[in-house]
């Protein structure tokens, strides 16, 4: 979190991440421009930067999507999305180099505009193996500038998460068509089978990671919709029992529509909103550090008794009511406004609990 927003934002992990990232793009380029000399020698630098750039970025791309799905099957892969948008911004970058060389090299010497010739030197649309795939890559690159262009938080703040969220779900209409871009590309120009089992394997790589994600997370919202298991209590339902929770950790309710995240720490039991004001990111995978709930996914943070960020900060969330009855924990679905302050259920003594958190 900033109170000004800065081009970069560096921090000693955001340096490290970016330092680790364009090593490994340094090296890919290194043995790529090796294995060519070796196995090609009479390829030309312009087409080895075509097929080096192309393939890097398709690589990254996939590395890119598969980040999310794999920080809901692990936290230990919570440190990779810390700083995603760079991988991001990163790939956009190097499919912009091969778009260029492209445009260069096949459409920049007839008398047509090289974008009235990327679109008409082929005009097969109705062929499935013949199509246009230089036009899908065209359209895909698009699609990546957008989202690159708009990566910085000032665009999140000003265009609001849901827009925000909405644009940036188009990269899975620009992994499709680049995924038919390299395809049709192999099929028409290449004919190795190699690289379209490569593009399949990852292609099978992304959709499986994230079947497995949204299978877990099914789990997850099965386990967090609670059974009325004893009558309510002035309306308030029962969420679970005080033992459920581990210290400074959160258990994810979903009651009557609402996505809540009901704290233990210090004694006390707190519920807020579920979705982080940033990027909608699950408080109820992160933890109380230095009295206040963090974010798991950029470290966003809100006093649990009344879902405020501590000052300057300006975000809020929503509050709920907490009533604790021996131990079991019941909550009240009705979400009060954003920002209120409402009284934590204390935690006698004798229902202290060793949980800690992991």
């Amino acid at each position: 979190m900033s109170l000004t927003y800065d081009p970069v934002h560096w921090t000693a992990h955001k340096k490290l991440y970016d330092r680790v990232l364009l090593g490994l793009i340094a090296g890919y380029l290194s043995v790529f421009f090796g294995l060519q000399a070796w196995l090609h020698p009479a390829s030309t630098y312009e087409t080895n930067i075509i097929r080096a750039t192309g393939t890097l970025a398709f690589f990254l791309l996939h590395v890119t999507l598969c980040i999310g799905p794999l920080c809901r099957l692990n936290r230990r892969f919570l440190p990779l999305l810390y700083n995603r948008r760079h991988l991001g911004v990163s790939v956009f970058l190097i499919g912009l180099v091969h778009g260029v060389f492209n445009m260069v090299q096949f459409h920049s010497l007839s008398n047509a505009n090289p974008f009235v010739s990327l679109f008409t030197s082929n005009t097969a649309y109705n062929a499935f193996a013949g199509f246009p795939f230089e036009a899908l890559g065209f359209l895909a690159l698009v699609i990546l500038f957008l989202m690159a262009a708009t990566s910085h938080d000032f665009w999140l703040h000003h265009l609001t998460p849901r827009i925000w969220k909405s644009l940036h779900m188009m990269v899975y209409a620009a992994y499709s068509m680049l995924v038919m871009h390299v395809m049709l590309g192999v099929i028409q120009l290449e004919r190795s089978p190699v690289f379209v089992g490569l593009a399949g394997v990852g292609l099978f790589t992304v959709v499986g990671l994230h079947v497995a994600a949204a299978l877990k997370q099914q789990k997850t919202d099965r386990e967090a919709i609670r059974e009325v298991a004893y009558p309510e209590v002035d309306a308030f339902v029962f969420a679970c029992t005080v033992s459920e929770i581990p210290d400074n950790c959160a258990r994810m309710l979903m009651i009557d529509g609402q996505n809540i995240a009901l704290f233990k720490y210090q004694q006390k039991l707190s519920a807020v909103h579920n979705l982080c004001k940033h990027q909608n990111g699950p408080l109820s995978e992160g933890r109380i550090i230095d009295g206040c709930i963090t974010c798991p996914w950029h470290g966003y943070q809100y006093l649990p008794g009344n879902g405020q960020s501590p000052p300057p900060f300006q975000e809020k969330l929503h509050t709920y009511d907490v009533l604790l009855h021996g131990e079991r924990v019941y909550v009240h679905p009705k979400p009060h406004p954003e920002g209120t302050e409402r009284p934590p259920a204390i935690i006698p003594d004798n229902l202290s609990s060793t949980n800690t958190a992991v």
